[in-house]
């Protein structure tokens, strides 16, 4: 999540005097358009490049001027526009500028691209939305409004060619989730990874009890999973409805872990002590089904799977352990929608107080059309910088590479989800200008009385939760029309995966400074 820019303000005095200098046929040299781009777009310029600029320009020469005797006459132009209506080939060249946008955009969110081309076909999606604004903007808002940001249309998940495994599990067979690495976002995707493993193993999925985990039912709607998977059986109860269920309160099981290392079922021993007293644990500690090692986790099949801890088939209760870093069929557990049948968008989704609450904070403060960043700093120095390339980027480079997705998105404001200081906040704010104009940096705002779009959280009493807050902002980061993550972080994942399963997924989605290197790197202790 690496380009130098120069201020907002030289480059609306730049753009100030390029509009009020005299314009004339003996102006236009191929070395000054050449040192203009260089300039503007700030990459170093090539001649291989110029194949790739060069259509723009006889797209717009050709389509758009009918007279060569004002071939670089600019305010004649303009005044023959403004007095009519679009001919047909203004609006051919329009056509044409769109399909030649939605093929860079294309090629621009390849991942087989370098970083140089990246960066040349970012400057020429940019440069094509000012033509097509400099060409619509002599007429009806209406008109603008058609070709809008069409440009970031939605991903087709083709969620009907989708691979699937039933889910039924048996009455009194029973897998426990141990989840315990790192914050919410890492318990939900071993939440959901638990969810695959007992959907294999024919068992009912247990969430874990708020004793040693988090209270899940505060931000996830498990009514809506059960709903959405059917059958007789009840898929997922909670840990309080398993405990009423089993005699006398005995829920001792098998703890067979899927990791070895760098401790069994990843669990140290405050969590080993937890566990035991809930009744979980016998005087037997657990073991693996296997060597594996959660920091170099290998491809394993749901054959595997199956084999292994099918071996305990005749035990009720089952616990794995923690399966976050569990490589088991990855791209069809990370597939739009999950891998199990179901018939809803996702299973795993807010609760609806939530999910209500997001629609009503974005329909007072957001509208339809808005871009949502995660902006993760806090702690994200230090783990960034241990990574090659790091993923801090400094916040002048950060407001280049958000202008540009603005650019695309034409969206009129960001949401901002960020645990970053109101000094950065404020630095970021400064450098977000477009045309002239400051983007807003929308956040929540403190509790106000006077305002209703979060009343259904006071109602009933969950206001304040820092995980509840934390969901919340992840629901309406997922409602974005373009969403910008932080590379690296699992709270962004969780927001493309919501937003990929209920279908909002954006072609111009992305990570922060995807393809950059930040412009500096400070040094390791």
């Amino acid at each position: 999540m690496e380009r130098d820019s120069s201020s907002d303000e030289e480059d609306e005095v730049i753009h100030q005097k390029e509009r009020n200098a005299p314009t004339s046929p003996s102006s236009f040299h191929f070395q000054s358009l050449t040192s203009r781009i260089t300039s503007y777009f700030n990459f170093p310029f090539q001649k291989r490049y110029l194949f790739a600029i060069l259509p723009l320009f006889a797209i717009l020469l050709y389509y758009v001027i009918p007279d060569s005797h004002s071939l670089f006459s600019l305010s004649s132009v303009n005044v023959n526009l403004r007095h009519h209506q679009p001919e047909e080939s203004q609006l051919r060249a329009l056509y044409l500028l769109r399909q030649q946008q939605l093929g860079l955009l294309h090629a621009l969110n390849s991942t087989s691209q370098t970083h140089t081309l990246k960066s040349l076909l970012s400057s020429q999606i940019s440069l094509n939305s000012q033509i097509q604004q400099l060409l619509l903007s002599p007429y009806t808002p209406a008109t603008s409004l058609h070709f809008g940001n069409a440009a970031c249309g939605t991903v087709d998940q083709k969620l009907p060619e989708r691979r699937t495994i039933e889910w039924k599990p048996k009455a009194n067979k029973f897998l426990v989730a141990v989840c315990v690495s790192g914050q919410m976002s890492n318990h939900l995707m071993c939440l959901q990874k638990h969810m695959f493993f007992a959907a294999l193993l024919n068992r009912v999925l247990v969430i874990p009890s708020s004793k040693v985990d988090y209270e899940y039912e505060r931000v996830l709607d498990v009514e809506h999973m059960n709903k959405c998977i059917g059958g007789k059986v009840k898929a997922v109860i909670s840990f309080q409805e398993f405990s009423s269920m089993r005699k006398n309160g005995k829920h001792e099981g098998k703890f067979l872990c899927y990791f070895s290392l760098p401790r069994p079922c990843c669990l140290d021993e405050e969590h080993l002590r937890k566990l035991k007293s809930l009744g979980l644990l016998s005087t037997n500690r657990p073991a693996a089904v296997w060597d594996e090692d959660a920091r170099k986790p290998r491809k394993r099949s749901v054959e595997e799977v199956v084999s292994r801890f099918s071996r305990v088939e005749k035990e009720d209760v089952l616990a794995i352990g923690d399966v976050l870093d569990a490589d088991v069929e990855e791209e069809w557990v990370m597939q739009a929608g999950g891998p199990l049948a179901h018939r809803c968008k996702t299973l795993i989704q807010p609760n609806r107080l939530i999910f209500l609450t997001a629609q009503r904070f974005i329909q007072t403060f957001l509208g339809r059309n808005f871009l949502a960043l995660h902006f993760r700093r806090h702690d994200f120095l230090n783990f960034c910088n241990g990574k090659k390339p790091s993923c801090f980027y400094p916040i002048p480079q950060a407001a280049n590479c958000i202008l540009r997705v603005i650019e695309r998105a034409n969206a009129p404001l960001i949401y901002l989800s960020t645990d970053a200081a109101e000094s950065e906040i404020r630095l970021l704010q400064s450098l977000l200008v477009r045309e002239g104009r400051h983007v807003p940096l929308v956040k929540r705002p403190p509790r106000n009385s006077a305002e209703k779009w979060d009343a259904l959280l006071y109602r009933h009493h969950i206001e304040g939760d820092p995980q509840v807050e934390a969901m919340l902002d992840k629901t309406i980061c997922a409602m974005s029309s373009v969403f910008i993550g932080a590379s690296g972080s699992t709270f962004t994942q969780d927001i493309r995966r919501l937003k990929k399963d209920w279908g909002s997924a954006s072609l111009c989605d992305e990570y922060l400074c995807h393809g950059e290197e930040p412009n500096v790197v400070a040094e390791m202790e």
